[in-house]
């Protein structure tokens, strides 16, 4: 059994319709500071192979507004919790800076070298680096990252938009901000955002490695 480390109910449901079996683990994983998501769902996922004993996949996502540099980014839920959703929106605005996307990075530890991976482990420290270009939508980064005796694995996913005044009831953070192809991921039903999103892209190109890996 795969654990999704996560207390979202809702990322299981997602993760659901792109693996067989999989199931939430609750865990509080110690996130380190980095200026990259990939670095800090490598080593989340380093931290929760430890704790489970078993094959875990851990999430990091953002908001990069790209005439922001990239803000928030990797601190995208410090800021969303201390200045709030609405108020990055208006700053966004305010700037003249509307457009976006969302990256999210899945990462998997298993204790395995990845022999059936084809790409070659690499030993490399690489905490601090952005480790996948932001338009490489939906595939497994090119090389596999490791740490601390432990090789994780990455896949990546990102969908753009535009930054709005909020509309909607559904989804969470960001999601009634953000809007992509007409309708914020809030507007949307579940299914409508799980066909688009940047975690839906990043668990896609997972389960089809990993689908190849359990075979």
């Amino acid at each position: 059994m795969l654990r999704y480390v996560t207390t979202n109910d809702g990322k299981v449901r997602e993760a659901e319709a792109y693996l067989e079996e999989v199931a939430a683990l609750e865990y509080d994983y110690p996130e380190i500071q980095a200026d990259s998501i990939e670095a800090v769902a490598a080593e989340g996922a380093r931290a929760a192979y430890r704790h489970a004993d078993a094959p875990v996949i851990v999430d990091d996502a953002g908001l990069f507004v790209d005439d922001l540099e990239g803000f928030p980014g990797p601190y995208s839920a410090y800021v969303e919790d201390t200045l709030g959703v609405e108020r990055v929106g208006r700053l966004a605005r305010r700037e003249d800076a509307t457009r976006a996307r969302f990256r999210c990075v899945v990462a998997y530890c298993d204790g395995a070298a990845f022999e059936a991976s084809p790409e070659p482990v690499d030993t490399a420290d690489r905490r601090g680096q952005d480790l996948a270009a932001d338009d490489r939508a939906s595939a497994a980064t090119d090389e596999t990252v490791a740490g601390g005796g432990l090789p994780v694995k990455l896949f990546t996913g990102a969908v753009p938009g535009r930054l709005v005044e909020p509309r909607g009831d559904g989804g969470f953070g960001y999601d009634p901000i953000f809007e992509h192809d007409g309708r914020t991921f809030a507007e949307m039903s579940a299914a409508e955002k799980n066909a688009v999103s940047h975690r839906g892209r990043a668990l896609s190109a997972f389960a089809e490695w990993f689908q190849d890996r359990d075979t």
